[in-house]
């Protein structure tokens, strides 16, 4: 059966469901591509910072604005990028960065909630409208073919456009709830790294007070090191 028998089969109800088919393939394509450039350069990334923040935080801080399309670099730079800053406000600025980034790491996840609970419906609406059809047709008494006819069109645009439906919603559901792991996989190592990163920050401010001279700040040796 072709595409377009099957939207004339389904009834009225399949262009809603073709949108939405259309709207879910894209933004799946968009976050499956998201996820994998994101997997594929996060943790590397992350090991090579904290070892170069050990020694050199001006490294560090350069290596942070070369990859700042990634959202675990963009949380190390609000923190970075402070001045003189205490630990308590260090690690709020990486909170705070890591809180302002999440939006990014769930989008979509409204509109494939959407799709997952108006899909089915859709579907059922043209169950309705199918079986209207058919009981419309329907003259009991009479044995005209032409009715029997109508009866079984009815019948199919009923369970052709319910199992679009629900096939939509299981597709999407399926691909929602893996990009829903990997969110809450996210905001663990968002967590573990900001902690990784914040003791040793601390352990600089330590060395510091000991009597160590203090520091330069990234953005003051941002120009000798480029």
């Amino acid at each position: 059966m072709s595409i377009l028998s099957l939207l004339q089969a389904g009834g009225i109800v399949m262009l809603p469901l073709l949108m939405f088919s259309v709207v879910a393939i894209a933004l799946i394509i968009e976050r499956i591509f998201f996820w994998a450039g994101l997997l594929q350069r996060q943790d590397p990334l992350v090991r090579e910072v904290l070892k170069l923040y050990r020694d050199s935080p001006a490294m560090a801080y350069k290596k942070l604005k070369q990859n700042a399309d990634l959202p675990i670099a963009r949380i190390f730079l609000s923190a970075v990028e402070l001045e003189y800053a205490t630990p308590d406000e260090f690690r709020l600025a990486l909170e705070s960065a890591g809180q302002a980034e999440l939006p990014v790491l769930r989008r979509f996840n409204t509109v494939f909630d959407t799709v997952i609970a108006a899909a089915p419906l859709l579907g059922l609406l043209g169950t309705v409208l199918g079986l209207i059809s058919s009981f419309a047709s329907l003259n009991l008494g009479s044995g005209d073919t032409t009715q029997t006819e109508a009866v079984t069109g009815g019948i199919s645009e009923a369970l052709v456009s319910t199992a679009t439906g629900l096939i939509i919603a299981i597709i999407v559901l399926l691909f929602a709830n893996a990009f829903r792991g990997l969110y809450r996989r996210q905001r663990a190592l968002i967590e573990e790294y900001g902690g990784q990163l914040e003791l040793l920050y601390r352990r600089h401010q330590l060395q510091d007070r000991k009597g160590n001279p203090p520091r330069p700040k990234p953005s003051q040796r941002s120009g000798q090191v480029r």
